[in-house]
């Protein structure tokens, strides 16, 4: 249990690692590779936090829109949510920054996307994968 919680944490902490790469919008203050790691480890935090707590309150409200969307005003969701993350990473002293709300939407998406891939790897409690 452990390691699957570890292992979904790391695929976390590797979309955001792989948004902060892609999209100019989304970056840290951090100059050394090694900085940049630990800050994007310490967003991981932040962000497995705002999705266990906020995220599921979030979708609550917006339940209706939602389903008029057929689910695609999630993107919105996490883009608003992925905003959110960089300003608690703001306020607790972490440098990882986004810009504008482009690069939340596109973030957003790069975040669900690779980290659909990586979980898929991981698989599901009581399922066996060989």
């Amino acid at each position: 249990m452990l390691v699957r919680f570890l292992a979904r944490f790391l695929a976390s902490a590797a979309a955001l690692a792989v948004a902060t790469y892609m999209l100019p919008g989304i970056r840290t203050d951090a100059e050394d590779d090694q900085s940049k790691i630990w800050i994007v480890l310490g967003v991981a935090v932040i962000f497995g936090i705002v999705n266990a707590v906020v995220k599921p309150l979030f979708k609550f409200i917006t339940t209706p829109i939602i389903m008029l969307s057929l689910g695609l005003f999630l993107l919105v969701v996490n883009a608003v949510l992925l905003q959110f993350v960089a300003w608690v990473a703001g306020q607790v002293g972490l440098g990882w920054h986004v810009d504008d709300w482009g690069s939340a939407f596109l973030g957003a998406l790069i975040v669900s996307v690779v980290s659909f891939v990586l979980n898929a790897f991981i698989g599901q409690k009581g399922s066996n994968h060989r």
